[in-house]
């Protein structure tokens, strides 16, 4: 599953690289960026991981009781019920688009308001693929089966890529607007359809609306889109705040983001969905101490792995940005402003990972109060930092609100990590604790040597080329790992030989 997500982000790169060289950071890169901002939140809210979070303990509770018909039946009525809504909500949305535009980006032109209500219009069918596959997927994950819906991402991201390359030059930034419903079509919901279906999906159309796994799923599944959606909502406020700034913040932001966003997805997403439908079944099963042993090294091992990654793209944030994105209509000064917010954006790296992996434990316990809670006082507190960090006093311009992100999600995952350990009775937070600490010296040793290693071959390679840029990075980048390495392993690090010993068992090296 690492294997394919990470293949999915570095699409994600291709794709953003892609468009970048096409339309550079500008208003009408801008308008294309913040026409996502509607789908998305319909994603965040319906069709992403709030309603597989919701749904994926019922489904799996039918199935560890042996009541295969049930658990299809809670699958078909959800289905059913869910698409109705959908379709009815994305009419709405289509019919108001610009006025919802408005609501999001304020300080856009309105020629930039009318070009993102235009592109917004095109991708918002695609919620209903997204929606549909994300409940297929659901059930696959149940089943232990995670490679189908790992692949969706990457099909989705060719789309938008082949949809960039073959029809910009007709329809202009529309091009890669078709890409997003032409992928989500085929990767999010035809490829699931079909592997669901080769291992027994049942579907039956039905409006159940008082079976009582249908009613469980609803009632978790309200606070869950809450809670799940706050942190992709912090996203959407950045943008509404960046369309205030300068043109081009919101493309910087975006960009950054999704710089960011390789590791968290690579290493967090990973993770937490990998061992989701593991906590359930134990949570189901009232295993506690399994679940308590494999939330702490879901913990550990994400911080094992994202705290190093946050370091390299600071230290490496120039190189980063050039090699991804400068070229055509990407100029050298929007790598700079890129990688500017991209330092920021780091800081938050293993604490977005983090709270991904708590809050679903607090799913896998039917405990969905609690991360909205939370999570929505973080969110009020995260909008006042959004004000305040943009003030000029500060000097921080867009830098400003990925530093906001981050300082917000750190407090947050500290914040579920100290309740959690109170709900399910100890966390052995001095395990915990000790595997931070020595992660975190190792990462000084690492980020002073890359450091060291970028300023010294800055002096001796011509790094305005990507050539010189691609060198600079990965011997800076690989030093830094050898020494990170070297410093794990001396330190005794226990997580080193869990993710070695994953390794080997992945490619077939045992013993």
């Amino acid at each position: 599953m690492i294997v394919a997500i990470f293949a999915s982000r570095v699409l994600g790169w291709v794709r953003a690289a892609v468009i970048a060289h096409q339309f550079g950071a500008n208003q009408l890169s801008d308008a294309y960026y913040a026409a996502f901002t509607v789908p998305d939140l319909l994603y965040f809210l319906l069709a992403g991981g709030a309603l597989s979070s919701a749904f994926i303990p019922v489904f799996t509770s039918y199935l560890a009781k042996g009541e295969k018909e049930e658990a299809w039946h809670v699958f078909s009525s959800i289905a059913t019920i869910m698409s109705a809504v959908l379709v009815v909500i994305i009419l709405v949305a289509e019919l108001f688009a610009p006025q919802l535009v408005r609501a999001i980006a304020p300080g856009f032109t309105a020629s930039q308001t009318e070009t993102t209500a235009f592109l917004s219009r095109i991708m918002l069918p695609a919620q209903l693929f997204f929606f549909l596959g994300g409940l297929l997927m659901g059930t696959l994950y149940a089943q232990q089966h995670f490679l189908t819906p790992a692949l969706g991402p990457i099909i989705y991201n060719c789309g938008i890529i082949l949809g960039a390359v073959t029809l910009a030059s007709a329809l202009g930034v529309a091009g890669p607007a078709w890409g997003v419903l032409g992928g989500a079509f085929i990767g999010s919901f035809l490829l699931q359809l079909v592997v669901a279906w080769k291992k027994g999906m049942v579907f039956r159309p039905s409006f159940d609306v008082r079976h009582p796994g249908v009613v469980k799923v609803f009632k978790l599944m309200l606070p869950v889109i809450l809670g799940l959606s706050l942190p992709q909502v912090d996203v959407i406020i950045n943008r509404a705040f960046a369309s205030l700034l300068v043109a081009g913040s919101v493309t910087w932001l975006d960009y950054a983001n999704r710089l960011m966003q390789m590791p968290l997805g690579i290493f967090g997403q990973a993770s937490s969905v990998a061992l989701f439908p593991t906590l359930a079944e134990q949570a189901a099963k009232e295993m506690m101490d399994e679940f308590r042993t494999a939330m702490n090294l879901g913990i550990r091992v994400i911080l094992f792995l994202t705290i190093p990654a946050s370091a390299l793209m600071m230290v490496l944030a120039v190189p980063f940005t050039q090699i991804a994105f400068q070229r055509g209509q990407f100029a050298a000064s929007d790598t700079r402003q890129t990688a500017y917010a991209l330092i920021f954006y780091s800081i938050g790296v293993f604490a977005h990972s983090g709270a991904s992996l708590i809050n679903r434990g607090f799913y896998a316990l039917h405990d969905t109060v609690t991360p909205v809670v939370v999570g929505t006082v973080m969110t009020a507190l995260f909008v006042g930092l959004n004000y305040l960090l943009i003030q000029p006093r500060f000097h921080l311009a867009h830098g400003g609100l990925a530093l906001a992100t981050s300082l917000v999600a750190v407090l947050n995952m500290l914040v579920m990590l100290v309740i959690l350990r109170r709900r399910i009775g100890g966390l052995n937070g001095y395990l915990i604790l000790s595997s931070f600490l020595k992660v975190m010296l190792a990462t000084l040793l690492l980020s002073a040597g890359s450091w060291a290693a970028r300023d010294i071959l800055a002096s001796r390679l011509n790094t305005s080329h990507l050539s010189g840029a691609a060198l600079q990075f990965t011997l800076a980048g690989g030093f830094g790992l050898l020494l990170y390495t070297g410093a794990v392993i001396l330190l005794k690090v226990e997580e080193v030989q869990f993710v070695w010993s994953m390794v080997r068992r992945k490619t077939g090296k045992r013993g």
